[in-house]
């Protein structure tokens, strides 16, 4: 193992951990700052993936940062897609009510 490996694993495992913790407690009222929120950090993701793609250390980091440019840019994508479509629900049809 390269070392450092069990420091970035935990590191990894605790924030997945404490994401999935604050996420689970936000009311949902919320969801749809938040979505867009996570939709600009996708974005700072993607462009991480591809530095790391760009660098090209070794073949497994090429391969998992392709991964991580794919899993980013799709959730990024989805996340711009119903965050438009919540937003489109809370527009009115045009039609007053007399």
């Amino acid at each position: 193992m390269p070392p450092g490996f069990m420091d970035n694993l935990y590191v990894f495992v605790l924030a997945a951990f404490l994401g999935f913790e604050v996420i689970r407690r936000v009311s949902p009222l919320l969801h749809t700052p938040l979505m867009s929120l996570t939709n600009a950090l996708d974005a700072i993701v993607v462009v991480a993936a591809i530095i790391i793609c760009a660098r090209a250390e070794t073949t497994l980091s090429t391969v998992l940062g392709a991964i991580a440019v794919v899993a980013a840019f799709s959730n990024m994508i989805g996340g711009f897609l119903i965050t438009d479509r919540m937003l489109r629900m809370f527009k009115s049809s045009g039609r007053k009510k007399s």
